[in-house]
């Protein structure tokens, strides 16, 4: 098991640690949030600290994963993803056991894919995604980094689906469309 260090303590951190826990291949080691939040739990783990104590845990046995949820905007995640990455840190890349993951598919790195979540054949979700409860990306799609798939989302095939995105729950886009970069798609939305 390696260790891993969540940052975001909020809901969407809950979620993650109960894929984290199903994995059985992290052990959580502690989470970062607010300062007014150090000192206090979530779901048993610490708040151990704020981002500013990021580089205490840069060495490479310690691994991070962002559970910072994103509605409006993706900015916190991606300044947090380069602010470590460019520190030499390294994410875990999560997968729930009760998602699919094609052995077609690529994941990239601090991505993880919630429980019920199916990515198919042929498919790229690209760093630093959340791929939500119940979400589907068939065949062919794209999604690049920095994007929020929402519970229940469906993506159907040769969708692209530009950088720091956010696709609502229950949205459906048709197959081969290209979503631009910074589009907020409002739940239960039908593109076509």
């Amino acid at each position: 098991m390696r260790d891993i260090i969540l940052i975001g303590g909020g809901g969407h951190c809950k979620s993650c640690i109960d894929v984290i826990e199903m994995t059985n291949k992290y052990n959580i080691i502690g989470i970062l949030d607010r300062k007014d939040k150090v000192g206090s739990q979530v779901l048993g783990y610490n708040i151990v600290g704020t981002d500013d104590d990021i580089p205490k845990y840069l060495n490479k046995n310690i691994v991070f994963l962002l559970t910072i949820g994103q509605l409006q905007s993706s900015d916190l995640r991606v300044r947090l993803f380069e602010k470590i990455k460019k520190s030499g840190g390294e994410f875990a890349t999560i997968v729930s056991p009760r998602a699919y993951v094609s052995k077609y598919a690529l994941l990239g790195e601090g991505s993880i894919i919630m429980h019920g979540a199916q990515v198919n054949a042929g498919s790229k979700i690209g760093k630093n995604c959340i791929i939500n409860s119940k979400a589907l990306i068939e065949h062919d799609c794209n999604i690049s980094d920095n994007c929020h798939v929402a519970v229940g989302a469906v993506i159907a095939g040769g969708v692209d689906i530009g950088e720091c995105s956010f696709i609502g729950a229950n949205s459906t886009i048709i197959q081969s469309l290209s979503i631009p970069c910074n589009t907020f798609v409002k739940a239960g939305s039908l593109l076509k």
